[in-house]
């Protein structure tokens, strides 16, 4: 990508963060005089995104070092988690429980006009897949029809899921409320096969050795009432970004400074890739 275009990217990327509310609106000086930002988790132990060091007591992963990355870059000394459930991340923004959400959470337009918050530009791209147990009978996508599908209740994998028992390729979803659930409830066969992103996917596979992938990488898509809204948007869906609420236009505006410098000087790679999580899908995350 050119530097023009580059420009013109991060320009449409501010215009998602920037607040209709008033110039002087804002909470990064709040979030300075603390001394510490504070950010939702709904996916603690999920690998490689972010888990604890039962040794040091540390956070790790690559959503961890973003995050310290983003705090330093901001003037904020330090970070750190509030651990809830995936489904209460959004409303406990809103109502001024943590400051932001970094948290595996996709940015998408119905987050942005219906639910009401800001994302900034996006830091991850998810592409799903569909995952089944090696010794599974299924083999193809074919084999989905009458079966069980899992994932998260909530994400943008559920959201899969439930598109393709939409399309008559599968029988239904059960959703959980975690996102270590659906993989207990694959092995304890009460569902068929599950729906999630390829990191996800490599780091249960890395760690059980029972799992496989079958047929191609699900992109992800709209639901059809809001296709030309997101066919609109400066982002390509999928990609992951950091939620913040709307009144924070002046957090927002860093947050995304700090991610488009991230982007410029390699440090957002260098940390995916140390995780072992980069990819080609991760060199396109604008339009």
């Amino acid at each position: 990508m050119t530097f023009i275009k580059r420009c013109f990217a991060s320009a449409a990327v501010l215009a998602i963060v920037v607040s209709t509310t008033a110039a002087n609106a804002g909470c990064l000086d709040d979030i300075k005089s603390r001394g510490v930002i504070l950010s939702a988790n709904g996916q603690m132990g999920t690998k490689p995104f972010v888990w604890k060091n039962d040794q040091t007591g540390a956070y790790e992963g690559f959503e961890p070092e973003l995050f310290a990355e983003i705090a330093k870059r901001i003037g904020v000394p330090k970070w750190d988690y509030a651990i809830t459930e995936w489904t209460t991340m959004i409303p406990g923004l809103k109502a001024g429980r943590w400051d932001i959400i970094l948290s595996g959470m996709a940015s998408t337009q119905e987050r942005i006009q219906s639910a009401g918050i800001l994302f900034s530009r996006p830091y991850f791209m998810m592409i799903d897949h569909v995952i089944v147990l090696k010794d599974s009978p299924i083999h193809s996508m074919a084999d989905l029809k009458d079966k069980i599908l899992s994932s998260t209740l909530g994400t943008m994998d559920s959201l899969t899921a439930h598109r393709l028992v939409d399309q008559g390729m599968a029988a239904k979803v059960q959703d959980f409320n975690t996102f270590g659930e659906p993989f207990v409830a694959l092995r304890n066969k009460q569902v068929d096969a599950i729906i999630f992103d390829q990191t996800t996917f490599k780091a249960e596979a890395d760690r059980s050795g029972d799992l496989k992938i079958v047929g191609d990488a699900l992109p992800y898509q709209p639901k059809p009432e809001w296709l030309e809204a997101e066919n609109k948007a400066p982002y390509v869906l999928g990609g992951l970004a950091v939620g913040m609420r709307r009144e924070c236009s002046d957090l927002a505006e860093a947050v995304n400074k700090a991610l488009a410098d991230m982007e410029a000087d390699g440090t957002r790679k260098s940390i995916l890739e140390k995780y072992r999580s980069w990819g080609p899908e991760q060199a396109t995350l604008m339009k």
